[in-house]
């Protein structure tokens, strides 16, 4: 049988199937059950700056008039201190009772003092981090260039905290996603998971209402990382990448394998079939190695990335008329 074992981020995972950030991840009893069922490793709930701005405005506003400046210093470092001691305290039991590598997360947006927080992670036995960057540009007048600044100084000032390996969890929403993740490698990042799920908006029409679209992936969604594992793994092969969206089963794993990735992180699809579904992941890709006789990950990790196919045309194609040309 084919050895499973890889390496991300510097850790020695049993398989190369992560668990996302998210509720699953939330707690101590959660995180066993994901270990018993198969997991690699996990990616603890996101500490979420954003978050906790809102909740320190709700206070804030409910009556500005008679607050203090003092008061509401206060209630600013409190609300933020109790919620980062909740994640602390959740990534030192995950450290004593979980045998798997444990990685905290950080939903950050900007590079205030949310990066100093890391070191408390780090201090408290995470054994790397994954900074979870997105910013939604509502200006006119706000350059790729200045957004793209803002994903390098957060890392930066992270990599200044810690000493553990930092990735970077993005979205697919750069001019040059080649260009974004060699940026981000040259400022310390040593992974970078492709790509976070982010809330979208929708609209329901009998109400007039502003809503949320659906929170799942579906397996037609590996469509948008499979392309870039392939074309970034290939031209930062020092890069590692996790991939994640879309992936639901088995075969989407071996898939992101051989594209490039060094792991696969999955959420919806446990979300939607339990843990379980992680042992299926597992018993699928011990029985693609034995198919084609594959004894390591590495014997055929990035088999089908850009640099290694025939045709890279393939990866380079966006449009279905040059396919469908090609083909008459």
């Amino acid at each position: 049988m084919g050895k499973l074992e890889t390496t991300y981020l510097g850790l020695k995972l049993k398989n190369p199937i992560v668990v996302a950030s998210s509720g699953l991840t939330s707690s101590v009893e959660k995180i066993k059950a994901l270990e018993e069922a198969g997991a690699g490793a996990v990616v603890l709930k996101s500490l979420f700056e954003e978050q906790i701005n809102s909740e320190v405005s709700h206070l804030i506003n409910k009556d500005p008039q008679n607050l203090y400046p003092e008061a509401e210093d206060y209630i600013w470092n409190y609300t933020r201190q109790h919620s980062v001691d909740a994640h602390l305290e959740l990534v030192k039991q995950a450290k004593k009772e979980i045998s798997i590598p444990i990685i905290a997360s950080i939903n950050c947006v900007s590079s205030k003092e949310w990066t100093s927080f890391a070191k408390e992670f780090e201090a408290a036995g995470a054994d790397a981090l994954e900074l979870n960057l997105f910013f939604v540009p509502t200006g006119r007048r706000e350059t790729s260039e200045s957004i793209e600044k803002l994903y390098v100084d957060v890392l930066s000032k992270v990599k200044k905290e810690v000493k553990i390996p930092v990735s970077v969890k993005v979205g697919f929403y750069f001019t040059n996603m080649i260009s974004m993740a060699e940026k981000l490698m040259a400022n310390g990042a040593r992974g970078i998971t492709m790509f976070n799920r982010f809330y979208e908006p929708d609209i329901n029409i009998d109400k007039l209402e502003l809503t949320a679209s659906e929170v799942f992936s579906t397996p037609s969604d590996i469509r948008r990382s499979l392309r870039w594992v392939g074309l970034v793994s290939a031209a930062l092969p020092k890069l590692e990448i996790a991939a994640s969206t879309g992936i639901h089963d088995g075969e989407a794993v071996i898939k992101q394998l051989l594209a490039g990735a060094q792991v696969a992180q999955v959420c919806s699809t446990v979300y939607i079939n339990g843990a379980q579904v992680i042992d299926g992941m597992i018993k699928d890709l011990e029985k693609f190695m034995r198919k084609w006789n594959f004894k390591h990950i590495e014997d055929f990790r990035g088999r089908l990335s850009y640099a290694k196919i025939e045709n890279p045309m393939l990866y380079e194609r966006s449009q279905f008329m040059k396919y469908f040309s090609a083909k008459s």
